[in-house]
C-alpha cells in the first residue's frame, strides 16, 4: 500500500519501496482499488466519514492473505489500530511498516550494497515519526540507514520531538505547528547534518515546506530512497 502522500507527492518513494522488496526476493502486488486509509477524518473525530473513506481500502486489503507493507508509519498505525475500532468484529489485514517488515520479517539488519558507484559521505539526521513510536517501532529504520557506508548518523538535541505536522493540526494551529518544526530544524542544523531522513512522508512534507520557505541548507529524504541507492 503506497498511501495518498506517496501517490500524490512522493512517487519516488513508491518506486524505491518496490525496488527494495524485489531486491530481497519478494513478489510485490498492488491493488489499484486501494485509496486513502481514512486517517484524516478519523483523527478529526469524524468516524462516520472515516468509515466511508477507508471502506474501499479495507476491502481491497482483505482480499489477500499476503502481508501488507507500507512506507509510512502513520498509515500503518491507522490500519493496524484504527480499523479495529472502526470495524469491530471484522478480520483485519496483516500490516507492517516497511522498516519493521525488513528487520523483523525479512531478518535484514545490514543493508546489502550492490551499487558500483558509492555516494559521497554525508551527515544525516534521522527523524522518528510519532506514529512509528505509537505502533512500537524503535530503531529499525535507523539500523538500515546506519548500515550504509556513506551515511554518518548524527544525534541532535530533542531528537524525539515531534516535527509539528500532526495532520490537520498543521492547518488548525499553523503557527504552533511551524514553531515546533522550526525548533527541530534548528537543532538538526546545529548538529551539523545536511540531510533529514525519516520513514513518514507527512513529516517530510512538513519539514521540507519549512526548509523551502526559510531557505535552509537542508534536504529531506525517505529512508527507502537511501536503501534503493545502494542497489545496482
Amino acid at each position: 500500500m503506497l498511501t495518498c502522500l506517496c501517490d500524490i507527492y512522493f512517487g519516488e518513494v513508491g518506486i524505491a519501496t518496490v525496488r527494495i522488496l524485489e531486491h530481497l526476493g519478494c513478489e510485490v502486488l498492488f491493488d489499484k482499488e486501494q485509496t486513502c486509509c481514512g486517517q484524516p477524518p478519523y483523527n478529526a473525530g469524524d468516524w462516520a466519514s472515516a468509515r466511508q473513506v477507508a471502506g474501499l481500502t479495507m476491502r481491497a486489503l482483505l482480499d489477500s492473505e499476503d502481508p501488507v507493507v507500507m512506507p509510512s508509519a502513520s498509515c500503518a498505525a491507522m490500519v493496524r489500530e484504527g480499523y479495529p475500532i472502526l470495524y469491530e468484529g471484522l478480520a483485519h489485514p496483516q500490516v507492517f511498516e516497511l522498516g519493521e517488515f525488513l528487520v523483523h520479517q525479512m531478518k535484514v539488519r545490514s543493508w546489502p550494497v550492490t551499487a558500483t558507484t558509492i555516494p559521497a559521505k554525508r551527515k544525516v539526521a534521522f527523524h522518528r515519526a510519532c506514529h512509528g513510536r505509537g505502533i512500537g517501532l524503535t530503531d529499525e529504520q535507523e539500523i538500515l540507514v546506519g548500515s550504509l557506508p556513506w551515511v554518518q548518523l548524527v544525534r541532535f538535541k530533542q531528537g524525539d520531538q515531534c516535527c509539528g505536522f500532526g495532520g490537520a493540526f498543521s492547518v488548525t494551529h499553523g503557527s504552533v505547528s511551524a514553531g515546533i518544526g522550526m525548533e527541530k530544524l534548528e537543532n538538526i542544523m546545529h548538529a551539523g547534518a545536511t540531510e533529514i531522513v525519516s520513514g513518514d512522508m507527512g513529516c517530510l512534507m512538513h519539514l521540507n515546506g519549512l526548509i523551502r520557505k526559510n531557505k535552509l541548507p537542508l534536504k529531506t529524504r525517505h529512508f527507502a530512497e537511501l536503501l534503493a541507492e545502494a542497489i545496482a
